[in-house]
Protein backbone atom coordinates (compact mmCIF):
# COMPACT_ATOMS: atom_id res chain seq x y z
CA UNK A 1 0.00 0.00 0.00
CA UNK A 2 1.37 3.42 -0.89
CA UNK A 3 1.46 6.25 1.60
CA UNK A 4 -0.84 9.18 0.95
CA UNK A 5 0.91 12.19 -0.50
CA UNK A 6 0.89 15.32 1.64
CA UNK A 7 -0.76 17.58 -0.95
CA UNK A 8 -0.03 20.72 1.04
CA UNK A 9 3.70 19.99 1.27
CA UNK A 10 3.79 18.89 -2.37
CA UNK A 11 1.90 22.03 -3.38
CA UNK A 12 4.18 24.36 -1.46
CA UNK A 13 7.24 22.66 -2.94
CA UNK A 14 5.85 22.82 -6.50
CA UNK A 15 4.82 26.46 -6.09
CA UNK A 16 8.36 27.25 -4.94
CA UNK A 17 9.75 25.39 -7.96
CA UNK A 18 7.40 27.10 -10.42
CA UNK A 19 7.55 30.66 -9.07
CA UNK A 20 10.51 30.89 -6.71
CA UNK A 21 8.11 31.64 -3.85
CA UNK A 22 5.26 29.92 -2.09
CA UNK A 23 2.37 30.81 0.18
CA UNK A 24 1.63 29.12 3.49
CA UNK A 25 -2.15 28.61 3.62
CA UNK A 26 -2.04 28.67 7.42
CA UNK A 27 -1.09 32.35 7.32
CA UNK A 28 -4.15 33.48 5.35
CA UNK A 29 -7.87 33.29 6.15
CA UNK A 30 -10.34 31.17 4.25
CA UNK A 31 -9.98 28.03 2.17
CA UNK A 32 -9.03 29.61 -1.18
CA UNK A 33 -5.25 29.63 -0.71
CA UNK A 34 -5.29 26.13 0.81
CA UNK A 35 -7.23 24.84 -2.22
CA UNK A 36 -4.83 26.59 -4.57
CA UNK A 37 -1.76 25.14 -2.88
CA UNK A 38 -3.14 21.65 -2.27
CA UNK A 39 -5.14 21.09 -5.45
CA UNK A 40 -3.71 23.33 -8.17
CA UNK A 41 -0.06 22.95 -7.19
CA UNK A 42 -0.15 19.75 -5.09
CA UNK A 43 -2.27 17.78 -7.57
CA UNK A 44 -2.44 19.43 -11.01
CA UNK A 45 1.04 20.99 -11.42
CA UNK A 46 2.69 17.82 -10.04
CA UNK A 47 1.17 15.53 -12.69
CA UNK A 48 3.83 14.05 -14.94
CA UNK A 49 2.19 14.22 -18.39
CA UNK A 50 3.24 17.87 -18.90
CA UNK A 51 6.31 19.66 -17.65
CA UNK A 52 6.41 23.02 -15.93
CA UNK A 53 7.31 24.85 -19.16
CA UNK A 54 4.37 23.25 -20.98
CA UNK A 55 1.97 24.18 -18.21
CA UNK A 56 3.40 27.69 -18.02
CA UNK A 57 2.95 28.27 -21.77
CA UNK A 58 -0.67 27.12 -21.54
CA UNK A 59 -1.19 29.40 -18.55
CA UNK A 60 0.34 32.33 -20.43
CA UNK A 61 -2.12 31.80 -23.27
CA UNK A 62 -5.11 31.76 -20.95
CA UNK A 63 -3.91 34.81 -19.01
CA UNK A 64 -3.28 36.68 -22.25
CA UNK A 65 -6.80 35.86 -23.48
CA UNK A 66 -8.21 37.14 -20.19
CA UNK A 67 -6.10 40.31 -20.25
CA UNK A 68 -4.47 39.45 -16.90
CA UNK A 69 -1.23 41.36 -17.40
CA UNK A 70 -0.39 41.36 -13.67
CA UNK A 71 -0.35 37.57 -13.71
CA UNK A 72 1.49 37.49 -17.03
CA UNK A 73 4.22 39.52 -15.34
CA UNK A 74 4.65 36.68 -12.83
CA UNK A 75 4.62 34.03 -15.58
CA UNK A 76 7.09 35.84 -17.86
CA UNK A 77 9.40 36.65 -14.94
CA UNK A 78 9.34 33.10 -13.60
CA UNK A 79 9.85 31.55 -17.03
CA UNK A 80 12.85 33.79 -17.69
CA UNK A 81 14.27 33.20 -14.21
CA UNK A 82 14.00 29.41 -14.64
CA UNK A 83 15.54 29.57 -18.15
CA UNK A 84 12.39 28.07 -19.64
CA UNK A 85 12.29 30.83 -22.25
CA UNK A 86 14.59 33.54 -23.58
CA UNK A 87 13.62 37.19 -24.05
CA UNK A 88 13.33 36.46 -27.78
CA UNK A 89 10.90 33.62 -27.03
CA UNK A 90 8.82 35.86 -24.75
CA UNK A 91 8.50 38.29 -27.63
CA UNK A 92 7.56 35.43 -29.97
CA UNK A 93 4.89 34.27 -27.50
CA UNK A 94 3.42 37.77 -27.72
CA UNK A 95 3.46 37.75 -31.53
CA UNK A 96 1.92 34.28 -31.69
CA UNK A 97 -0.82 34.91 -29.15
CA UNK A 98 -1.69 38.28 -30.67
CA UNK A 99 -3.22 36.46 -33.62
CA UNK A 100 -5.48 34.45 -31.32
CA UNK A 101 -6.45 37.01 -28.68
CA UNK A 102 -6.50 40.19 -30.81
CA UNK A 103 -4.63 43.45 -30.73
CA UNK A 104 -6.44 45.16 -27.83
CA UNK A 105 -5.53 42.38 -25.38
CA UNK A 106 -2.09 41.80 -26.88
CA UNK A 107 -1.12 45.45 -26.36
CA UNK A 108 -1.12 44.91 -22.59
CA UNK A 109 0.64 41.57 -22.95
CA UNK A 110 3.37 43.15 -25.07
CA UNK A 111 3.80 46.01 -22.62
CA UNK A 112 4.28 43.68 -19.65
CA UNK A 113 6.61 41.42 -21.66
CA UNK A 114 8.86 44.36 -22.52
CA UNK A 115 8.74 45.63 -18.92
CA UNK A 116 9.80 42.22 -17.59
CA UNK A 117 12.61 41.93 -20.16
CA UNK A 118 13.85 45.46 -19.38
CA UNK A 119 13.63 44.88 -15.61
CA UNK A 120 15.70 41.70 -15.89
CA UNK A 121 18.23 43.42 -18.16
CA UNK A 122 18.62 46.30 -15.67
CA UNK A 123 19.09 43.83 -12.81
CA UNK A 124 21.77 42.03 -14.83
CA UNK A 125 23.36 45.31 -15.92
CA UNK A 126 22.77 44.60 -19.62
CA UNK A 127 20.89 46.26 -22.46
CA UNK A 128 17.30 45.17 -23.15
CA UNK A 129 17.42 46.15 -26.82
CA UNK A 130 15.18 44.18 -29.18
CA UNK A 131 16.54 40.84 -30.33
Amino acid sequence: MTEPVDKRAAGIAKMEEVYGFSVDPDTLPGAYVAMTVEHLFGTVWTREALGIRDRRLLTMGVLAALGKTDLLDIQFSSALERDEVTPEQVREIVVHLTHYIGWPLSTGMNQVAEEVIARRARAAGTDAAPE
